[in-house]
């Protein structure tokens, strides 16, 4: 039979369905796994940089700063292009618009492999760009498809993420030695994983709803007079508190994951280990990504897994700050790692919790995305910059505490089950 609905928001999955429980359930279970094969790459392009980068310094001749430009530019990318993801869904619908990120990342993954620094930036920034837009879309597909399963689905989501990374940052130096000291051919074969995840999506994208009355895709995320407007949004504390939250834990979690290695390294850690530490901090993230689920089913009042979260980032933190050396460097990045996936599944979550249907989830997303990592992109820089101007990171560290103390806040009045609906008032 054919599912029918009044307005693209009712609609789990508005496709053919099998008139039997057991063809509904295994369409929900290959919708369910295609989108996580998506997620998967929305880290993988960017993470794998951070392992060659001294191999593109040295074959570039390109001086540091420039070439940590590669790690930061992306999270510039993901605020940036988040905003155009209303616009495009108008033109081609949110299922088709995911699958056209992949074609995206893919093709500027490829990009990297020729033989120009300016090609090395451009495939950055496309690849940015393409994980900017999935970024927006995956809540909303998320609340589109599985209304029912939000929780499970955005924990698996939130632990794709941390799978993703850390697979990136785990394999790229072995493909390095693999494939002869080729940095571009290491960075190049993430784009696999991008196309399989493409060909696992397209039959989805390719089947998902046709033009309405209005010549838009009926998946478009329209604004109408009763539906949010961005610039409703803006003026809505509950779309702010999502907002805020997104962008500060996203800025600890980048200045974290820029400077932590360095940080080991000047307390007397050798740089295999640091990396080493840093890659294992993705584990517990994931395990903490797969509970948060669990957890905020479980655990009254809301704010607190999001106070629990902020003091083990904070713990951890303070932990490499005062006893950085020896065997209680891998507890301190266990309770980093732990609070790091808590508050990334968390920030994820609120985006779909405190919108009522998929187009307000839609807009909260370009809203939380795109200026949550405007914020978080200033986190690398302004935490070099720190430590630059101090020659120590103490004051770093305390900085990262303090933003971390408001990140708390900022979530505890997300936590409120209340939704961010940006009408006018």
């Amino acid at each position: 039979m054919t599912m029918t609905h009044g307005s693209p928001d009712t609609a789990p999955i508005p496709v053919e369905m099998p008139s039997d429980r057991r063809g509904a359930t295994f369409l929900g279970l290959y919708v369910g796994v295609a989108l996580l094969l998506i997620a998967l790459n929305l880290r993988m392009g960017v993470v794998s940089v951070g392992p060659v980068l001294v191999e593109i310094e040295h074959d570039l001749a390109m001086p540091p700063a420039v070439a940590g430009l590669l790690t930061t530019i992306p999270v510039f990318a993901f605020g940036a292009f988040a905003f155009l993801t209303p616009a495009l869904t108008r033109a081609i619908g949110l299922h088709r618009l995911l699958a056209a990120t992949m074609i995206v990342v893919a093709v500027g993954i490829g990009i990297r492999l020729l033989p120009s620094a300016a090609a090395l930036f451009g495939g950055t920034v496309l690849v940015g760009a393409g994980i900017a837009v999935a970024n927006v879309c995956m809540p909303a597909v998320i609340k589109r498809d599985f209304a029912h399963r939000v929780g499970l689905m955005m924990g698996l989501y939130s632990t794709s993420l941390f799978l993703g990374a850390a697979a990136a940052a785990a394999f790229t130096v072995p493909l390095l030695t693999a494939l002869d000291g080729s940095w571009r051919g290491a960075l190049g074969v993430w784009a696999i994983p991008a196309v399989l995840a493409l060909l696992a999506w397209l039959p989805r994208a390719l089947k998902g709803p046709g033009p309405s009355r209005g010549g838009r895709p009926d998946d478009a995320i329209v604004a109408p007079l009763d539906e949010p407007r961005l610039s409703r949004l803006l003026r809505d504390p509950v779309a702010w508190a999502v907002t805020a939250f997104m962008g500060l834990q996203s800025l600890s979690y980048y200045a974290a994951l820029t400077w932590i290695p360095s940080m080991l390294q000047d307390a007397g850690v050798s740089a295999s280990d640091a990396g080493l530490l840093l890659s294992y901090s993705s584990l517990p993230g994931i395990a903490a990504a797969l509970l948060v689920p669990v957890v905020m089913r479980g655990i009254r009042p809301g704010w607190l897994p999001v106070l629990i979260a902020g003091v083990l980032c904070a713990a951890g933190l303070l932990g490499l700050l005062l006893a950085p050396a020896g065997a209680a460097a891998w507890l301190w990045m266990t309770m980093l790692g732990f609070g790091q996936g808590a508050t990334i599944s968390l920030s994820l979550t609120y985006i779909v919790l405190r919108a009522p249907d998929a187009a307000h989830t839609a807009h909260l997303s370009t809203m939380a995305q795109g200026v949550g990592y405007l914020i978080a992109g200033v986190g690398p820089i302004g935490l070099g910059l720190l430590h630059a101007a101090v020659g120590g990171w103490v004051v770093p560290v305390a900085a990262l505490l303090l933003v971390l103390v408001v990140q708390t806040f900022a979530g505890s009045a997300a936590s409120r089950e209340r939704h961010a609906r940006g009408r006018g008032r």
